[in-house]
């Protein structure tokens, strides 16, 4: 079974973003790969942070090439704190700015509880929670000292619901959550004492988009019936695709979006109903 499909070329539609940096981690595949195109689509250059993958991030990297879109690709450990920061400071350094910060990579290791392993938990809580941490930790001055940026964290579902076999899963993706609201808190109070939160400026904001189940390869190992009954459960009875994240997390990157910040998006076919 295959949930994936080919990923479309990156067209030029507007200019929302031009002249900005983003860096989106896990950006080479999936969502990460629609949401690098749907910013680049606006202008955006595009830093894509992986981990193993080199054909995918080569694969990337020529189509925004095609597209005249500037692109850079940083591989790493985003479980590893060192790694984070220096990846943030490759970004700057190449790009010279650093406007957008989608934290999206994550993993899954998929285990009841009682056969979960100290490492299992661990590696999870590690990528998928830790890692946007110390990403964030690590370009916050950067965004105070200019006076604007955005950061998005990629969560799931799964963390508001919780699912048999994903305590590890379930834990980092709902701690984002908490992680969220703290840093929009702290980035509007950091702004606000360096004199840099005005009436007309762009602010620096902090929000979590929740997606469903979305046809990526992450769900290429579930069989049929399983699949069939998980868009049973969903309103809208389909499962949601890349770009439809990639939608609204280039809403919340915009100028226009600067009075949102710590809320979560549920981009979810309608499962939290």
């Amino acid at each position: 079974m295959a949930t994936t499909e080919n990923a479309p070329k990156v067209t030029r539609v507007g200019d929302k973003l031009e002249g900005r940096t983003a860096l989106v981690t896990g950006g080479t595949r999936g969502i990460g790969a629609a949401i690098c195109r749907a910013l680049a689509a606006q202008g955006a250059n595009i830093a894509a942070g992986y981990s193993r993958d080199s054909e995918a991030a080569e694969r990337l990297c020529a189509d925004l090439a095609d597209a005249n879109v500037e692109s850079s690709t940083h591989q790493g450990n985003i479980g590893n704190a060192d790694d984070c920061r220096r990846t943030i400071g490759e970004v700057i350094e190449q790009h010279g700015r650093l406007d957008i910060l989608v934290n999206n990579a994550g993993i899954t290791i998929d285990k009841t509880v009682l056969k979960m392993s100290d490492e299992d938990w661990h590696k999870v809580i590690d990528v998928n929670l830790s890692g946007a941490f110390f990403m964030s930790q690590a370009v916050l001055p950067h965004m105070i000292e200019r006076g604007s940026g955005r950061i998005v964290n990629i969560s799931s579902i799964i963390g508001q619901t919780g699912n048999i076999g994903q305590a590890n899963y379930a834990a980092s993706k709902s701690g984002l959550f908490g992680l969220t609201k703290s840093l929009a808190l702290e980035a509007t109070f950091q702004l606000k004492r360096a004199g840099k939160l005005t009436d007309d400026g762009i602010g620096v904001t902090v929000n979590t988009v929740a997606p469903g189940f979305i046809a990526t390869e992450m769900l290429d190992h579930i069989p049929e019936k399983v699949l069939d009954g998980i868009k049973a459960k969903i309103p809208v009875g389909r499962l949601g695709r890349p770009d439809e994240i990639a939608r609204v997390v280039h809403f919340l990157a915009g100028d226009q979006s600067s009075f949102i910040t710590g809320a979560v998006w549920g981009v979810n076919g309608g499962m939290d109903m």
